[in-house]
């Protein structure tokens, strides 16, 4: 092993609006004092309750994916686990995520849209 995942980090327009959007939908405490980073207008944190940390930095020039387009691909995406899909679809909905596929094929997973644009799915565990 050469090194330990600390974080994964988001490009997006609003560090701190993106940390709370993650922080509804996975819980845990947005910009949690820790050694590793400093918080600023341009950067924040999410340590969720799992102990991964998702780190937001504010890139001016934003371009979002635009997902299933490949001239611009979604460069990476997360999956979530959810008991009830339709429940957290509500839930990410309201909390101002954006549905990219729906999944009305009866499949196990849906595809969605964080407020900066990127992609993320949830999936039925």
């Amino acid at each position: 092993m050469i090194a330990d995942l600390q974080c994964v980090v988001l490009d997006c327009p609003e560090p701190a609006e993106l940390a709370a959007f993650y922080g509804l939908i996975l819980g845990g405490t947005v910009n949690q004092p820790d050694r590793r980073w400093a918080v600023s207008d341009d950067w924040a944190t999410l340590h969720t309750p799992s102990g991964v940390v998702l780190a937001f930095q504010r890139a001016a020039d934003h371009h979002p994916p635009l997902w299933p387009d490949p001239s611009r691909p979604q460069q990476f995406h997360l999956d979530f686990g959810v008991a009830d899909l339709d429940r957290a679809e509500e839930e990410v909905l309201a909390h101002g995520a954006t549905v990219l596929d729906a999944g009305a094929d009866g499949r196990g997973w849906r595809i969605y849209a964080d407020p900066a644009g990127h992609p993320f799915c949830l999936v039925r565990h």
